[in-house]
């Protein structure tokens, strides 16, 4: 019977035959891949199969069939350095049981793409080389097709005519759309758009010179709220966190803002937004005082958390 690593140094002679980049011709990804396949020690390459997976359940895998120990800390490692790449080269297909599964869903899985699969059944065999050569050759069609599909679950956001953003799908993006259709319009009438946040990638959309220019350079967006606006009329910049799973701004948060935007040459209004007033609910005992509460269920409603001004900043720049 062949040996682990005989396994896994065929499938990373795989991924290297489909042309993936260095970082990810290594023994983390060669398990990854056989994950994939479901190809357990004692199995035939033309046995592979197509199992649904998430991050964690393929390193467990790994664990479990090949020894491999994982820390819980590798997830995002396991994610951003192989599996992102898998999907990127046509590879792998990231949730297509649930296309529009949101990008941090708990949820997400990836499967084997059915050409991918089909090649890897014939590796060892006299048949490979020809369907590796056919394969190649299809791949940038594939690759666009799946981009494509990819594209085209995600959430559009409109903002000044001819200009377009889009988000992530799922529901803290919708909510960021609803901020920025439907609050912005009502509460800061010709705002301009700073930037909007996304689960995906956290730079959705970033008008670094425009921040600048109010006296603000961000060096990580990790403390970034999910939508800064500014409201050019009043001189005011509106940081609005968009709330549907994680917390508001609360205390803790309302410090971290006021260093983060501390060079503002225009006055810091604090907003936390959530998509309906059940959630609300959860959060009241956390919400910061002199800070606003918008209910995108009630969108012409804006709840104000005490202070000498309503919508106003409190420190003038």
């Amino acid at each position: 019977m062949r040996k682990k690593k005989d396994y896994i140094e065929a499938a990373r002679q795989i991924i290297i035959s489909l042309g993936l980049p260095r970082a990810q011709q290594n023994e983390r990804s060669a398990l990854c891949l056989l994950a994939l396949l479901n190809l357990r020690p004692g199995k035939s390459w033309a046995d592979a199969e197509n199992p649904l997976l998430g991050i964690t359940p393929i390193m467990d895998w790994a664990r479990e069939y090949y020894g491999k120990e994982y820390a819980p800390n590798t997830r995002e490692t396991v994610r951003r350095q192989t599996m992102h790449q898998f999907c990127d080269a046509g590879m792998a297909l990231y949730n297509p049981d649930k296309p529009d599964r949101p990008v941090n869903s708990p949820k997400a899985v990836y499967q084997i793409e059915p050409a991918a699969l089909a090649l890897a059944r014939t590796f060892g065999t006299s048949a490979w080389p020809d369907h590796l050569a056919a394969y190649l050759a299809e791949r940038v069609t594939l690759v666009a097709r799946y981009a494509k599909e990819r594209e085209q679950n995600h959430i559009p956001v409109e903002m000044a005519p001819g200009q377009q953003i889009v988000l992530s799908p799922g529901e803290h993006s919708e909510l960021i759309r609803a901020i920025i259709e439907d609050f912005a319009p009502r509460f800061a009438p010709g705002s301009v758009l700073v930037y909007a946040g996304d689960t995906g990638d956290k730079w959705g959309y970033f008008d670094a010179a425009l921040l600048a220019g109010l006296g603000v350079n961000v060096d990580s967006h990790g403390k970034m709220p999910d939508v800064v606006l500014h409201y050019t009329e009043k001189n005011w910049l509106l940081l609005v966190e968009s709330v549907t799973s994680h917390g508001p701004v609360d205390g803790k948060r309302h410090t971290e803002l006021a260093g983060l935007f501390a060079g503002s040459t225009a006055g810091l209004v604090y907003v936390t937004a959530f998509p309906d007033r059940a959630i609300m609910g959860r959060y009241l005992g956390e919400i910061a005082w002199e800070t606003e509460v918008w209910v995108a269920d009630a969108p012409s409603h804006l709840i104000h958390f005490d202070g000498d001004r309503y919508l106003g900043p409190y420190n003038a720049p």
